[in-house]
């Protein structure tokens, strides 16, 4: 019986396309208020940080293609799988430069402070990982 009930579930919510396009949609919006933000106030703080660091404060131009550009790209699905590395790069950096401290801290009520991190980093490893799908708006499967 339970067997049957599984079988009859995979058959129902078996759809790795539109699971991916899922995953996309929600990294990629996700993302893109970031980036909004950063159009809007700029990214003169984060060249202060990396300035701090002994690195070129130019650098920090990097955030919009890290939480602009290639959300777009893995929202249309246009080269998907760099798109999503370089979006987990950005996440790396990004961490790096402002949570250091908070690699082993805890929230008030006991998570992890850098989740959201994490799991931004890693929707964008899974997202490389596992390419577009059918859905994209662009057709060729050598560019997902």
């Amino acid at each position: 019986m339970f067997a049957s009930l599984n079988n009859g579930f995979s058959r129902l919510s078996d759809h790795p396309d539109f699971a991916k396009l899922l995953l996309r949609l929600t990294f990629g919006i996700l993302m893109l208020f970031h980036g909004a933000f950063k159009l809007q106030h700029g990214v003169g703080w984060i060249g202060g940080l990396l300035a701090q660091h002994g690195l070129p404060a130019f650098i920090a131009y990097g955030a919009y293609i890290g939480e602009i550009v290639t959300p777009l790209m893995i929202l249309i699905g246009f080269m998907t799988r760099p798109a999503a590395l370089i979006y987990a790069v950005n996440l790396v950096v990004a961490t790096l430069l402002v949570h250091t401290a908070d690699f082993f801290t805890r929230t008030q009520v006991g998570a992890w402070k850098l989740e959201t991190e994490a799991l931004y980093f890693m929707g964008g490893i899974i997202i490389m990982l596992l390419g577009a799908g059918r859905y994209v708006l662009v057709s060729n499967p050598r560019l997902q």
